[in-house]
């Protein structure tokens, strides 16, 4: 009985260290984003953006905005598993299930906003003379709809399975991994589906500038060379996510094969998720020029800025000194 009481204990304080963990990741990450997107806003509405960066520019502010919603759902999830360890405070309610239902529905359009990324580059480099997917709006509207489309196909799939519960270890709702065709629909949809449309873009696109490397101009060619960097870049991104999901597979899996639960499974499940949003707040600042232009511009205005006013200044006090 102290045995099981010794143990409980120390998987108590491993789960506290492991939501702290997240919790700190999870909180630079809506940081990070926050900010970014908001410094995007502003550039959109003040027309700071040029005209050809726009549709690039609102997609990474999609994807922002998603890291956010995201990383503040974590967020939450966090700190109930922390007040639980702490009091054992119940959090077992019709919210909780709708919030698990909103976490996994989130999570797949954090990765449609890849997917989107990618068709937009698919279309302006394979398929630049179709002008209709090349169109702003279409790009404003499309998460619309698809956060419509991911939301009834997920509700579809796990309402009739009963596929989000709450975990009474960790105080939180999500889809339960004892229950395998849950979990396994529902990272079909929202995680392996979208995945492979990336990765099967971007081949696609890779192939069409290899072959095409001999037969077009130098302007055309440095345009080309230009987003197959970038291209690379992403793809290092979408690797690193793919990489982090790994350990949380590999459990599920483990699972799956010897039907013995882990007692921090979900814990440990979310943290490579936190680290990934975290990374990934930082690495798309590098991996996007236009993305990056922006952050630096609104620094350059700021310095700019005190120095324009000193000049006028001094203009005015020589004027002054003039007249005089």
């Amino acid at each position: 009985m102290q045995t099981s009481t010794m143990i409980n204990n120390q998987t108590k304080t491993n789960g506290f260290i492991l939501s702290s963990v997240s919790l700190g990741l999870n909180t630079f990450a809506s940081f990070i984003s926050g900010i970014i997107f908001l410094i995007i806003m502003y550039h959109l509405c003040y027309n700071h953006v040029k005209r050809e960066d726009k549709i690039t520019v609102v997609l990474c502010a999609h994807i922002y905005l998603a890291i956010l919603i995201n990383a503040l759902m974590l967020i939450s999830m966090n700190i109930r598993s922390m007040l639980g360890d702490l009091y054992s405070q119940s959090f077992d309610s019709s919210w909780c299930i709708v919030s698990g239902y909103l976490a996994i529905v989130m999570l797949g359009m954090l990765y449609m906003t890849f997917v989107n990324q990618a068709f937009y580059r698919l279309i302006r480099i394979v398929y630049s003379q179709n002008r209709w997917f090349q169109s702003l709006k279409l790009y404003i509207i499309l998460p619309v709809i698809e956060i419509i489309v991911v939301t009834c196909i997920l509700l579809c799939v796990l309402i009739p399975l009963n596929g989000v519960t709450y975990f009474p270890n960790d105080y939180f709702c999500y889809p339960i991994y004892t229950n395998i065709p849950g979990i396994l629909s529902a990272a079909v949809v929202a995680y392996i589906c979208p995945f492979c449309c990336i990765l099967f873009i971007y081949m696609r696109i890779t192939r069409f500038i290899h072959r095409q490397g001999n037969i077009q101009t130098l302007v055309i060619k440095q345009r080309q060379v230009r987003d197959l960097l970038i291209i690379r870049r992403i793809l290092i991104i979408v690797s690193l996510l793919l990489i982090l999901g790994i350990p949380a597979m590999t459990l599920i899996f483990m699972f799956i094969i010897t039907g013995e639960e882990y007692p921090l499974l979900a814990r440990i499940v979310f943290l490579p998720v936190s680290v990934s949003e975290a990374g990934l707040s930082i690495a798309l600042l590098f991996c996007i020029p236009q993305l990056k232009n922006i952050v630096l511009n609104l620094r350059i205005i700021r310095k700019v800025m005190p120095v324009n006013q000193v000049v006028q200044g001094t203009v005015q006090m020589n004027t002054i000194a003039g007249t005089q």
